[in-house]
């Protein structure tokens, strides 16, 4: 696997963090300006935020709306990403919670994972649609970039955060939760988590030429992987800390670059 020093990271590019369940606001970003984009997929699930932190500029749109609202499969992928480009934005760092599948993926931990499966169906999933007349096939044997990968998983061992350097996310439809045999079958297909939004956000913004990597919140164990029902209470719970945890990889990653700057 890929290892750079710290001192041998180059110039961040301008970033955007998408934010999921439990980060639809970073109030440490200080604001600069709130722009709602209208794109020619039609309206994004929030205005963007532009603005710094932590000496660097940053882009944030809260992927289910602020308040949250969107269901997963109701999100307009292709508005968010394309908004975010227009915004500036050249790579992005996407937070997602997920339910755990395997024995290292327990709940409140941070994963930052290297594969894909898709089982959704039915989402506008390309820019490249038959009425544009322009067809693509983008390569997408490896869906992270693996640069940006190993820059936020240096800054979470620079911090001692014990977090998954690694894993494949499987992307359900939502909005329910999976049944236990859902869960039994992408376990035997390779999955280590399970989400509802890992796609098509990925695939678009490979599209649109923007690195891009999932810091993936463990709220719960997966169905069927422990005794009782899945409750809300105990995903809040989990995804509380999960997300002070990412507030603090977040800081310490645009901090890194930021000495690198000066």
């Amino acid at each position: 696997m890929l290892t750079l020093p710290i001192n041998t990271l180059q110039k961040m590019k301008t970033t955007a963090i998408i934010g999921g369940s439990g980060l639809t606001q970073m109030t440490s970003i200080k604001i600069i300006e709130q722009k709602q984009f209208q794109t020619p997929y039609g309206s994004p699930s929030s205005a963007c935020t532009i603005g710094e932190f932590c000496g660097q500029k940053v882009i944030f749109l809260a992927r289910h709306g602020d308040p949250h609202k969107i269901a997963p499969h109701k999100i307009n992928y292709r508005a968010n990403l394309w908004a975010l480009k227009q915004a500036g934005a050249e790579q992005i760092i996407a937070v997602a919670a997920v339910g755990g599948i395997t024995s290292e993926m327990y709940p409140a931990r941070i994963a930052i994972p290297e594969q894909i499966i898709d089982y959704s169906y039915g989402r506008e999933h390309t820019y490249f649609a038959e009425e544009t007349g322009a067809v693509d096939h983008i390569d997408f044997s490896f869906p992270y970039d693996e640069n940006l990968r190993q820059q936020i998983i240096l800054s979470a061992q620079s911090l001692e955060i014990n977090i998954q350097a690694g894993g494949v996310y499987g992307c359900t439809q939502g909005p329910r939760l999976e049944t236990a045999v859902e869960i039994t079958r992408m376990q035997r297909d390779g999955c280590h988590l399970v989400g509802m939004t890992g796609m098509p956000e990925a695939a678009l913004a490979r599209e649109l030429q923007m690195p891009y990597v999932c810091c993936a919140v463990i709220a719960n164990w997966a169905a069927g992987k422990s005794a009782g029902e899945i409750s809300m209470p105990e995903i809040l719970k989990n995804l509380g800390q999960g997300m002070i945890d990412t507030e603090q990889l977040l800081q310490r990653y645009f901090l890194t670059h930021t000495s690198l700057q000066d």
